[in-house]
């Protein structure tokens, strides 16, 4: 049986949202329930502006950091690691064990260590001339 194969970068939200569905339905029935919930923590000046942020989530016991982000003029004053550990205590709240953050910035690979993540893993030339980290923690 034949089927077709549509490649797009703009796919129908609708669609994405089946795939989705689907796919944790699956999951859900080979490992149980992810329990997956969002977790984002932001950093903000006195004046109210939006100076850092930490967006993810927790699923199985992980926590897993999508995005973290510091405003360039506010970097090295420890602002990533106090993301870091409120996301870390709110996911160990949740019955987290573990967390993980991926990088290709030899920066914040240095911050990741610095607040007791390893490297378990790595992809050379992602992008070309680096290579993209990944870094856990047990919590």
């Amino acid at each position: 049986m034949d089927a077709e194969l549509a490649v797009t970068d703009a796919p129908d939200p609708d669609d994405l949202r089946l795939v989705g569905r689907e796919l944790a339905a699956f999951n859900d029935a080979d490992v149980g329930p992810s329990e997956r919930r969002p977790l984002v923590v932001f950093g903000r000046a006195d004046d109210g502006s939006l100076i850092a942020g930490l967006n993810g989530y927790t699923a199985w016991g992980w926590l897993y950091v999508q995005w973290l982000w510091v405003a360039a003029a506010r970097r090295g004053e420890g602002l990533a690691g106090r993301l870091l550990r409120a996301a870390e205590t709110e996911a160990r709240g949740r019955g987290c064990h573990g967390a993980l953050i991926d990088t290709f910035s030899p920066l914040a690979e240095k911050v990741y260590r610095r607040q007791g993540y390893e490297v378990f893993g790595a992809l050379d030339d992602f992008p070309i001339g680096r290579r993209r980290l990944f870094l856990k923690k047990a919590l």
